[in-house]
């Protein structure tokens, strides 16, 4: 199927591209989410119509995320678990508890917005996560797990 991109997708392209996907991709994801559009000729009319207002929007929206992304970058946020006398965590810090502990300190995090490069944290410790606020701006946080012990 053929689609118009509104916004920047990752592995795919930038805005205004006409793009060919998969069927089930474009009706599943990419149409529901608002990232894109079938390409009729009359949608790349309109498009072209709105292409400059889409593209204030996206600037828009990438300067917000760097604004954040400068405010975040070097954080430190402290989530305490119960642990073992090793340091192995009974259960572990999942992207969902990251998310909630930047929300708690003030920055507007989903947690699907966290990239977890080994799996859920299991130990006691300084751990590098990354946090993607745009498909351009990638940052750095510390996350540093204290152990309570049981």
């Amino acid at each position: 199927m053929q689609v118009i991109l509104l916004e920047k997708v990752v592995n795919l392209g930038n805005l205004g591209e006409v793009v060919k996907v998969k069927d089930g991709y474009a009706r599943n994801f990419l149409i529901p989410q608002r990232k894109a559009r079938r390409a009729t000729t009359t949608a790349v009319a309109e498009f072209e119509v709105k292409r400059a207002e889409l593209e204030k929007i996206a600037a828009a929206k990438l300067a917000a995320s760097q604004a954040q992304g400068e405010k975040l970058t070097g954080q430190t946020v402290q989530i305490s678990q119960k642990s073992g006398v090793d340091g192995r965590l009974f259960g572990s810090v999942t992207n969902a508890d990251i998310a909630a502990a930047l929300t708690k300190q003030g920055f507007a995090v989903e947690k699907a917005q966290i990239r977890l490069p080994t799996g859920p944290l299991k130990t006691t410790g300084e751990h590098l996560v990354s946090v993607a606020l745009h498909t351009d701006v990638v940052v750095d946080v510390t996350i540093a797990v204290i152990g309570e012990h049981a």
